[in-house]
């Protein structure tokens, strides 16, 4: 925001030619000093109800092997959710897996509209230009969201190593599922943990409606990619895969 120095939408790679269009919405931890630390301790800031750890890595790799833009916001979903409908009661959160979030409570209107000026609108104009920039062009696109869940929920373990949460469209999501289904020993939750139900989906549903693109999120357990290795072996495998398919188009949409 205004006088922190940080762009609070950053796109990568914005001419890439492959078929797929990386996003990230919870790519970051940033909080613009105008915020401090909005209540929170150190810890909480560098935990999951900040960003997405691990996630933005994956989504460079992922990137930079297939050829595609990236687009993210730089900015803590604490600050506001960018996969979150601008209507929902959590898009700028005052509690998060317990903890309170003391900076967001009583926000003034005024507020609220310039978070969503500043950094919501803007992320999802980027994803609009970038697929219009593909559609002038002739190129099909694909939208791929690369997230992260943390191992343990209020108490319970999740055994899943990656989630494949996808909506009516499953194009993308049953090749991807039968492909990592070929991997001994590896857990696969099918709209686990997250399902669209759960309002995860946001962003891809709203741009994949343009033309009917193809979509998947990845939801990766935050302990595989908590370091560069993680993050490298989880972009080699998901890109291979990726690689491999050609993304499905509907009759009537020869150019996404």
């Amino acid at each position: 925001m205004a006088g922190d120095g940080e762009a609070p939408i950053v796109v990568e790679n914005p001419e890439g030619a492959g078929a797929f269009v990386v996003l990230c919405d919870h790519a970051s931890s940033h909080l613009p000093r105008f915020y401090g630390s909005l209540g929170l301790t150190a810890d909480d800031l560098t935990s999951h109800i900040a960003w997405d750890p691990g996630a933005l890595g994956v989504a460079r790799r992922m990137a930079a092997k297939l050829d595609a833009p990236l687009i993210w916001p730089n900015m803590s979903r604490l600050v506001i959710d960018c996969n979150r409908d601008p209507a929902a009661h959590d898009l700028i959160t005052t509690e998060t897996e317990g903890r309170a979030v003391p900076g967001n409570e009583a926000l003034a209107t005024n507020e609220r509209e310039r978070r969503l000026a500043t950094v919501h609108a803007p992320y999802h104009a980027a994803i609009d230009a970038c697929l219009s920039r593909r559609a002038a062009t002739g190129r099909s696109s694909a939208l791929l969201a690369v997230h992260s869940f943390t191992p343990l929920w209020h108490g319970e373990s999740r055994p899943w190593q990656v989630g494949i949460v996808f909506g009516d469209d499953r194009r993308l999501a049953d090749s991807v599922i039968a492909g990592l289904g070929n991997e001994p020993g590896l857990t696969i939750g099918i709209n686990q943990p997250y399902a669209p139900a759960d309002r995860v989906y946001y962003t891809l549903a709203r741009h994949r409606r343009r033309a009917n693109l193809p979509a998947v999120m990845f939801e990766i357990r935050n302990d595989e990619i908590a370091d560069q290795d993680g993050q490298q072996r989880w972009a080699d495998r998901l890109s291979a895969l990726l690689e491999s398919l050609e993304p499905a188009r509907p009759a009537g949409h020869a150019v996404a």
